[in-house]
């Protein structure tokens, strides 16, 4: 089973510069997504992810453009072929 994960610019040194991976899951939830990205792209997990396992809070996960938060948070599925956006807010001025 196979999910395409979108990757910010900001978070692309983590992925080779990569704005797209694919990832097989271990488990078909954006918890089993994130860890397969993490593997995949060590260190992008922890920003994601905060220390106690849940999403940043200024990081937003979308399900082809579902926010995950308004569906199951990481326990939300992922069937093949899912696209996943990591998109981290950007604050500036």
């Amino acid at each position: 089973m196979s999910v395409t994960v979108r990757i910010p610019t900001i978070l692309r040194t983590y992925a080779d510069g990569a704005s797209e991976l694919t990832v097989d899951p271990a488990t078909q939830t954006v918890a089993g997504v994130i860890d397969a990205l993490d593997a995949k792209a060590p260190g992008i997990g922890a920003r994601i992810l905060d220390d106690g396992g849940s999403l940043r809070r200024f990081v937003h996960v979308y399900i082809d453009d579902e926010d995950v938060r308004f569906l199951s948070g990481l326990d939300t599925a992922t069937p093949e072929r899912t696209v996943v956006s990591v998109v981290p807010a950007v604050a500036g001025g």
